[in-house]
């Protein structure tokens, strides 16, 4: 049976709009709190956020719901995605949620859970929940009410946890870095950490003010940032994006680094210490097949998973794996963090480069990527992929790519969109094959 309300990453949708109210909100609460109301001792719910306007209805609503049935509730305020996963698991907290659209513009919004452990939730968790959505729950007598109070020292409690992913003795003195924060949930968080390992730092994105966060800046529009390295004469650039569980660079000459040629720095960095575990990274399914052809001429595997940092972790942890991400910029370090942390990550590459000494352009780009073209074409329901005229458009675009490249169709878990990637060495068979396939979905649409 398909869901209702939780989606690839949570519940996401249009703030104030027909799906995420502050209505459903409660309910979220009532229902995930029941959920993991277990045991004699007194139950705890952490909940961070974004810069988003509708942060502060959707914080309060899901409080009402929580202290409703019993949980004591922490807020603590705007902090990255993975703050509230450590903070979950380092306060003996029963349930961590983080409200936030991640990349999204500022009119969405989102409620991601996590569990004791910091991981998020299970597939079978997130149904029981769901179940209870659409019910009644039991709500707590007057006296057994939780009560919700605000902590002040969160922020310094992930930034040494960042600090401490850092290799000891080593410091960014005389590295200029321009971090920009999307106006997003590190605006605070991550120029601090820098500054504090001795960056000279110039920080954009830091002035939320509720509707501009990834406006033109972050890690979904790494312009803005490539045009400031180049203006201060910067060593390197970090984007982050609004919850910061992404991260993209930007090399001193400008050049935007993505997610496979970090993923690629990090499996040889950390092979080299003997600190790479499985033989092997885990990555996607949209992931270039140049990072695959680098990875087997260091002698190392690929695994690869459906897109979304749930799968890419479930595939790292059945592998045995420490590294894993997505070309998006979602990078998970198992040995620090539980998800994916772009600051944390973008710590690991500094190191790198501190320790390398050559510059960022020089350091970063390690594989030369395969062409590769995506393509969205919009949906308005039913189940275009089904159609014989899709079906023998993928099969042929197949066909053609076989031994030379590959062609990933699926649809988006956020969107209502169909995703078409084709990769290879022919950059004009990828462009047909994608138009062909393109062609036929809008057909079925």
């Amino acid at each position: 049976m398909g869901r209702r309300y939780f989606g690839t990453d949570g519940i996401r949708g249009l703030a104030n709009g027909d799906r995420l109210t502050p209505e459903l909100a409660l309910k979220v609460g009532q229902a995930a709190g029941i959920h993991f109301l277990d045991g004699g001792h007194r139950h705890r719910v952490l909940i961070g956020k974004d810069t988003r306007l509708s942060g502060y209805m959707l914080e309060q609503a899901l409080t009402a719901g929580f202290t409703s049935v019993g949980m004591d509730v922490v807020q603590v305020g705007p902090m990255p995605t993975p703050a509230v996963a450590m903070l979950t698991r380092e306060m003996r907290a029963d349930l961590g949620v983080m409200i936030s659209a991640s990349h999204n513009p500022f009119h969405d919004n989102g409620i991601k859970l996590f569990g004791r452990d910091g991981y998020k939730l299970s597939d079978a968790d997130e149904a029981a929940i769901e179940a209870r959505l659409e019910g009644e729950v039991p709500r707590a007598a007057p006296e057994a009410i939780g009560r919700a109070r605000r902590i002040d020292d969160a922020r310094g409690r992930y930034i040494h946890a960042v600090k401490a992913s850092f290799p000891e003795g080593l410091r960014l003195d005389g590295l200029k870095v321009v971090v920009d924060c999307a106006h997003g949930a590190a605006y605070r968080v991550a120029p601090e950490a820098l500054w504090e390992l001795g960056a000279e730092l110039d920080a954009i994105g830091v002035a939320p003010d509720g509707f501009n966060i990834n406006a033109n800046c972050g890690s979904t529009y790494p312009e803005t940032l490539a045009a400031r390295v180049r203006e201060v004469g910067a060593d390197i650039g970090i984007a982050l994006d609004g919850d910061a569980d992404r991260l993209i660079l930007v090399d001193e000459t400008g050049r935007i680094v993505d997610g496979d040629q970090i993923l690629a720095l990090l499996a040889r960095s950390w092979q080299l210490s003997g600190k790479l575990r499985g033989g092997s990274i885990v990555a996607t399914v949209m992931s270039n097949l140049g990072l695959e052809k680098y990875l087997e001429a260091l002698d190392l595997g690929l695994v690869r998973t459906p897109v979304g940092d749930r799968h890419v972790l479930e595939g790292m942890r059945a592998h045995g794996c420490n590294v894993g991400g997505e070309q998006s910029g979602h990078l998970i370090l198992a040995d620090h963090a539980t998800t994916g942390d772009g600051l944390l990550a973008s710590l690991q590459v500094l190191a790198v480069l501190v320790a390398d000494g050559r510059p960022a352009s020089r350091v970063l780009r390690l594989f030369d990527p395969f062409p590769q073209l995506l393509r969205n074409v919009r949906v308005g329901g039913g189940r275009p992929l089904e159609d014989p005229r899709v079906r023998a458009a993928i099969a042929g675009a197949e066909a053609r790519l076989a031994g030379r490249g590959r062609l990933v169709v699926r649809p988006s878990g956020t969107e209502p969109v169909i995703r078409v990637m084709a990769e290879g060495e022919d950059e004009a068979l990828v462009a047909a094959t994608v138009a062909e396939v393109c062609d036929a979905l809008r057909a079925a649409a």
